[in-house]
């Protein structure tokens, strides 16, 4: 796989013990389970993970690091949860590090645009010492990815990615004209929650999750939608799931999608290499947009970001 140009990343934010499996997606995976994904994740030339500290309530990165990083991508970040402070990067860096058993990452986010130059900076000077072969930014507007991409233009160095929720019914980056922007300039756009926490799956298969009952009003208003995603889903033979991804690959948007089990990994590989039609993307977009559903919004996190000072 090429990290300048990846097909696809498996997410990682419903691994760890089974207390957290069952209550972000209803059960829980054993570890020589998500071991076979990864497996199968190799063989598909997908093995990229995305990581951070509190995934899996922190368990996500050390169970990634017993399993082996060898011949595989990682994606961490650094969540701003507050102003910064000198060396908060740099210690957080290192317990990721010394989770992985590894000597840097590939990818490394600023998770929350807080104190943008600030963090960046110090991201600049670890990436100086090799520790980051990559600098991406996650969950930020357009004038702010511009403010990234000026800091690190200074300092020679690329914006590789931007990570933000994006989903068939979730467009508002690509309305505003964030991922226009990434397109002309050369940078990925990664899409976290792709399926919405579950609720772009097939209406006829009754699977009840935590985050299907939270969201369980709205998935009348989905109905229109859920139809067509059938027929495309027939059309292409593929799986319901897998149209909400291939959505995004026929946008040239990387899909971010939390894989635990084998058959998971392949339908994720298999959907980023379907296409959909001009008339089947216009026809999703528009009984998305008559839908009008929110389930995680373009902008969760902008209560965490902290103002300047």
């Amino acid at each position: 796989m090429d990290i300048l140009n990846p097909t696809a990343v498996i997410g990682t934010n419903a691994w760890g013990g089974s207390l957290y499996g069952k209550a972000i997606r209803g059960s829980y995976v054993e570890d020589d389970i998500i071991l076979d994904a990864m497996r199968v994740a190799k063989e598909e030339d997908i093995p990229l993970y995305d990581l951070a500290r509190d995934y899996g309530l922190g368990k996500a990165q050390k169970m990634i690091g017993e399993f082996g990083t060898e011949d595989i991508f990682l994606s961490a970040k650094y969540t701003p949860f507050t102003h910064y402070k000198p060396g908060c990067v740099r210690k957080s860096l290192e317990k990721d590090l010394k989770d992985f058993k590894r000597e840097y990452v590939d990818i490394y986010w600023l998770h929350l645009p807080t104190d943008v130059e600030e963090h960046l900076k110090e991201i600049i000077e670890l990436y100086k010492e090799g520790k980051i072969r990559h600098i991406g930014v996650s969950n930020f507007t357009l004038e702010e990815c511009k403010l990234s991409k000026r800091i690190l233009d200074a300092a020679g160095i690329p914006l590789y990615g931007v990570q933000n929720h994006y989903s068939i019914i979730c467009r508002d980056w690509e309305k505003n004209g964030l991922l226009a922007w990434c397109k002309e300039n050369g940078i990925l756009f990664w899409a976290w929650a792709v399926l919405e926490e579950g609720m772009l799956v097939d209406p006829r298969i009754k699977k009840k999750s935590p985050m299907k009952l939270t969201y369980r009003r709205k998935l009348k208003k989905l109905r229109k939608l859920y139809k067509i995603m059938i027929k495309v889903a027939e059309r292409h033979e593929i799986k319901v799931p897998q149209v909400a991804i291939s959505f995004c690959a026929t946008k040239g948007v990387i899909p971010m999608c939390g894989c635990r089990k084998p058959y998971q990994v392949t339908d994720l590989a298999e959907a980023v290499k379907v296409r959909l039609t001009p008339g089947e993307m216009k026809r999703l977009e528009e009984v998305a947009d008559e839908a009008n559903v929110n389930i995680m919004g373009a902008d969760i996190f902008r209560a965490f970001v902290r103002k300047k000072k």
